[in-house]
This record gives C-alpha cells, sequence and structure tokens, in this order.
C-alpha cells in the first residue's frame, strides 16, 4: 500500500471516528452528566443542599429500604431457581435442553407489567380462573401479592433467566478432563461440585447475580402494579408518584431520587467486579468435549420437576391471564354462557389508543434496532483500528445507560432535552424522547457483540481492500459489515425484543399520542378495565413468542450467534 494512499485513509477514518464518536456520547452520556450536575448544584452553583433536603425526607428512606429489601431478596430468589436450572440444564443428560433453554428465555422477554397482571389473576377472590375451578378466596380476602413478599417473588421470577444464562454460559466452558481428573485424585459427590465445579464458576455467579440485582432495583413495572395497591413504595414508583403528580416542577428533586438509585446500583456492580477481580482459578485453553454428568434413575424425576416449575411460573399464569381476558367482567366464572370476546373486540379494534400504541412500540424498536447498528457498526470498528485516549474512555463508560435502572435515564433524558440548548424548543411530550432514551439505554446491548466479533477479525482484510482502491464507506459495507453481521443481528433481535415491551423508560416520558404498549396495559389495569388489559397483554404474548418461535425455526440458516439464547 502507498503512503499517499495509507495516509489519507487514515484521515478518513480519523474524521469519521471523531463524528461518530461525538454522536455516541452525545447519546449516552451527555444525559448522565446532565443528570449529575443537577443533582450538585442549586441555581447554577456547586452545592450539596438539595440532595442533604431530599434525603432527609422520610419518604426518601422508606422508598430506599424497600428497594433494597425487594432487589436483594428478589435477587436471592433468581440465584436459586436460575442456578438450579443452570446446573442441570448446562452439567447434566437431560432430554430436551434447547426446549427448556427457550421456556426459560419467555420470562425474561415478557415485560415485567404483563408478568404482574398475569399472576394476580390467578390469585385473590376475584380471580377467574380460581372461581371458575371454584377454590378462590371468599369475598374481602386480600390479594396475597399486594405486598412485599409478593413483590419479591416476581422479581425473582422475572429475572430469573439472568442468572441462568450467564451461570450457564460458564458451566458450559468447564471441560470433562476437569472433573475426571478430580475424580481420579478421589473426589466424589458434592465435594467434587463444591471443591471443583463451584470455584470455577463464581465469577459467572457473580455477574449474573449483580445484573439481576442492578435490574430488580430499577424494575417499575412490577413495584407499581403491586406495590402501589398496597402503599408500599420504592425508588422507582416514588419518582413515577411525583413526577406524575407535580409535573415537571419537582424535576430538580427527583433528579436527586434519580442519582441515589443509579448510586445504589453502581455500588453493586462494583462490588461484583471487585469480587470476580478477587477469583483467581482460570481454565487454559478450550474444550471439544463439555462436562455431562449422567442422571441415571434420577433423569426423568428431575425433568418432570424442572417442567412443572416452568408450568407453575409460565404457563399458569398465561392461563389466568387468558381466562380473564374471555368473560365480560373481572371477577366472573369462566363457564360457556359467559364466554366472550367483546374484550379482545374493544382493545384491539374499537380503541385507537391501542393501535396507536402498537405503532408506536413497532416503530420505536424497530428504529432503535437499525438507528443502532448503523452507528454501532462503524464505531466499534474505527475505535479498533484507531484507539484513543477519548474513545477508551467512552469504552469504559458505555455500559452505564444500560446498567442504570430506567428511571434514572428518564430523568436524565427530560432535563437535557425539555429545553434545548439556543432555542426555546422542547423534545418533552414528544415521540422523539423516547426514541432517544431507546438509543441511550439499548446502545451497549448493539455495540458490544459487534465489538467482540471485529476483535476476532484480522484487520488485513480491511487493508487489502484498501490497497486496491476500496474507499471508505465500500469497505465498511463490502468487509466489515458481512462479516459482523451475525453479531449485528444478534444485538438487533435483543434490541428489538426488549425495547418492543419497555416501560421502565417510557412511563416518565409519554404523553398523549406517544403510549407504548406497556404503558396502555398499566394504565388499563390502573383504571379497573382488567379484562381489556388482559387481552391487551395476552396479545403481546403471542406476538413475542410467534417473534421468538419464528426466529427459532429460522435459526439453522443464520450464522452462530445471531440467536440469543442460543449462545
Amino acid at each position: 500500500m502507498s503512503p499517499t494512499l495509507q495516509k489519507g485513509g487514515s484521515r478518513s477514518e480519523t474524521r469519521l471516528l471523531s463524528t461518530i464518536l461525538l454522536l455516541a456520547i452525545c447519546l449516552t452520556l451527555a444525559p448522565v452528566l446532565r443528570l449529575l450536575i443537577e443533582g450538585v448544584t442549586d441555581q447554577g452553583a456547586p452545592s450539596l443542599s438539595r440532595i442533604d433536603t431530599v434525603l432527609a425526607q422520610p419518604a426518601t428512606l422508606s422508598a430506599l429500604r424497600h428497594s433494597l429489601i425487594t432487589a436483594g431478596l428478589g435477587t436471592l430468589v433468581s440465584l436459586v431457581l436460575g442456578s438450579a436450572f443452570a446446573f442441570l440444564v448446562a452439567l447434566t443428560d437431560l432430554r430436551a435442553k434447547a426446549a427448556l433453554v427457550f421456556c426459560l428465555m419467555i420470562p425474561m422477554m415478557i415485560p415485567p407489567q404483563i408478568t404482574a397482571l398475569s399472576w394476580t389473576q390467578i390469585m385473590g377472590p376475584s380471580s377467574v380462573l380460581l372461581k371458575t375451578l371454584g377454590i378462590a378466596p371468599p369475598l374481602g380476602a386480600p390479594q396475597p401479592l399486594y405486598s412485599p413478599e409478593g413483590i419479591i417473588f416476581l422479581l425473582g421470577i422475572q429475572h430469573m433467566s439472568i442468572v441462568f444464562l450467564t451461570l450457564r454460559a460458564g458451566l458450559r466452558a468447564i471441560p470433562q478432563d476437569v472433573v475426571e481428573a478430580a475424580r481420579i485424585s478421589g473426589a466424589r459427590g458434592l465435594r467434587t461440585w463444591w471443591q471443583v465445579i463451584m470455584p470455577l464458576t463464581l465469577p459467572s455467579l457473580a455477574a449474573g447475580t449483580a445484573i439481576t440485582f442492578v435490574t430488580a432495583l430499577g424494575n417499575f413495572g412490577i413495584p407499581a402494579m403491586l406495590g402501589i395497591p398496597a402503599g408500599y413504595v420504592t425508588l422507582p414508583t416514588l419518582v413515577y408518584q411525583k413526577l406524575a403528580g407535580m409535573g415537571t416542577g419537582v424535576l430538580a428533586e427527583v433528579s436527586v431520587l434519580a442519582m441515589l438509585i443509579g448510586a445504589v446500583a453502581v455500588t453493586g456492580i462494583l462490588i461484583q467486579r471487585f469480587f470476580q477481580s478477587r477469583q483467581k482459578i482460570h481454565l487454559v485453553g478450550s474444550t471439544s468435549r463439555p462436562l455431562a454428568i449422567p442422571l441415571g434413575a434420577a433423569r426423568l424425576p428431575v425433568e418432570a420437576l424442572l417442567w412443572a416449575v416452568v408450568f407453575a411460573i409460565l404457563v399458569l399464569p398465561m392461563f389466568g391471564l387468558l381466562a380473564t381476558s374471555l368473560v365480560p367482567a373481572y371477577g366472573v366464572p369462566l363457564r360457556l354462557d359467559t364466554v366472550t370476546l367483546a374484550s379482545w373486540n374493544d382493545v384491539l379494534f374499537r380503541q385507537p389508543v391501542t393501535a396507536r400504541a402498537f405503532v408506536n412500540s413497532f416503530s420505536l424498536a424497530s428504529g432503535a434496532a437499525v438507528v443502532l447498528m448503523l452507528i454501532c457498526l462503524p464505531l466499534a470498528w474505527l475505535m479498533e483500528r484507531h484507539p484513543t485516549r477519548l474513545s477508551r474512555l467512552f469504552d469504559s463508560l458505555l455500559d452505564l445507560p444500560y446498567a442504570l435502572p430506567g428511571v434514572v435515564l428518564s430523568i436524565s433524558m427530560i432535563l437535557l432535552l425539555i429545553k434545548l440548548p439556543f432555542t426555546d424548543a422542547t423534545l418533552y411530550g414528544t415521540i422523539w424522547i423516547i426514541f432517544l432514551a431507546y438509543l441511550a439505554r439499548f446502545f451497549a446491548v448493539m455495540f458490544r457483540p459487534v465489538q467482540a466479533s471485529l476483535k476476532q477479525l484480522d484487520p488485513a482484510m480491511a487493508e487489502a481492500a484498501q490497497s486496491v482502491g476500496a474507499g471508505l464507506f465500500q469497505r465498511l459495507r463490502d468487509v466489515i459489515l458481512p462479516l459482523s453481521a451475525p453479531a449485528a443481528a444478534a444485538g438487533a433481535i435483543l434490541v428489538f425484543l426488549t425495547a418492543f415491551n419497555e416501560l421502565t423508560v417510557s412511563a416518565l416520558l409519554w404523553s398523549s399520542g406517544t403510549e407504548t404498549l406497556g404503558v396502555v396495559i398499566f394504565n388499563l389495569d390502573d383504571s379497573g378495565d382488567t379484562a381489556m388489559a388482559s387481552a391487551l397483554a395476552m396479545t403481546i404474548v403471542l406476538v413475542v413468542m410467534a417473534l421468538m418461535g419464528l426466529i427459532q425455526l429460522v435459526s439453522r440458516r443464520f450464522p452462530k450467534g445471531v440467536v440469543p439464547w442460543q449462545t
């Protein structure tokens, strides 16, 4: 390659890197910085008085305590369930593992407000399913899920898939030879599991636990639908109540609350990284023969138990949701003379807000996936080719908008976009503020798989294309895009499925005309239209499962790594 050509190509790549990197920083880190500035200043001057005032309020301390209790104990439930499934699926000779993994992924793809709604339909005195079976509690009996225990239980179920996937990935890397060597040395049974397998999987277990805690801490749907009726307020629901009740006049106060949530979340991640850095056990090389422990005569009972748990946490609540959607009013038993599709007809064909929400959610989710792919592909490649101090700093902070709870990001976007610089225009109350929040929220979801894929590519291929006269954009289109397409597709699938059902971010950003599906379900249930909320929730569940099923059916035609739950 001639020096002139190399120098010209390097200059064009550097300019493009600076442009895209500046755009990425504005999308992801500028909102967080704006939140920090709001919290530590008062009328433009540095001050901690606002923080002192908010932290001294009894409501703040009570909500903080409730958040720590529900997130911590919910994580413990996720840890027990997720690790049990991960150990059995990854280490034993269970049958139908692919189907089991697919079913365990569904709760993570179903939005938390639907999880809460479905479980309330199978418990309590007004449960249509229990009334149909004749075992409903007497009228006036409390709904057991409207309690801290109910929130903890459902947070544990909602996020068990995170523990399962992270721990399973670590367990599948353990070679059979390691366990065989331990057995030759005299280790047997539980001793092998405790002294060999557990130490090797502690980093994965710690990572899954930390992610689960942070996700549970920022969960809005479950604490809102179960906690608000019981008067049990967590930090995300406290922010929602203040902003919904008093509007943007309390932005300064809720910014401090958002910073408090973010501080707890970051602390959890730092603790996880500390313990992971203390882990000194490593595997050398790779293995083509993963660990497989035969269950023998216990295989059939273990399989029956696992599928019974899947039925209890996935199928049974969906039955309750379906039963409620087929009766004329919540609490009416489901019989041949009471079956009706009126709620489905009303919510899908007669309510304009539903059609609007479908269009909004689909447009936001697909638009975020496409835009993030267009940004992350060249950015990841250019950051790998031309590392700078700024790009390395951005890389280290990129996960922050995703790691922080959604309510924190929502407040950050409001502060940043309620008044655009050098103008009186605002994006608050428009669909664009939700779209930009989605870009910030899911940037890391798209960027990390693409980055990992590009790190494995030989830079000589792009250099060879440049040597024969291929321009920068031609190299991106003909060389980089095809080679990184599987990772980009995997990121796009995750972004779409997650954003399509999102509630935590949009709950604070929506206005009339910009409702998303998660917001509509929450509002229908909050207003007492439980049958219509159930019908819409069942529609969304069917759409998500159909999309996941379609991806599963054609997964063999995809390159390895495209389908997230198969990696």
